[in-house]
């Protein structure tokens, strides 16, 4: 399916902007029948690493909190 390579060419991406491309290729589909090809397939986006906290100092320099 067009959908699920377009999933793992574009890693990133969520079944919106792959609505996206599928649109400028020439496919006719809607936003939720890709969301349910997307979910049916079992396809996700890597969920994004949460940023390491800092405390900051008055003179400027930060501590990296473990």
């Amino acid at each position: 399916m067009a959908i699920v390579q377009l999933a793992t060419q574009y890693g990133r991406y969520g079944y919106r902007r792959v609505t996206g491309l599928l649109r400028e290729t020439g496919w006719r589909v809607n936003k939720k029948r890709v969301e349910r090809i997307w979910r049916q397939n079992g396809l996700m986006v890597p969920a994004r690493q949460p940023k390491r906290g800092r405390l900051w100092l008055n003179d400027g320099s930060c501590i990296r909190l473990r």
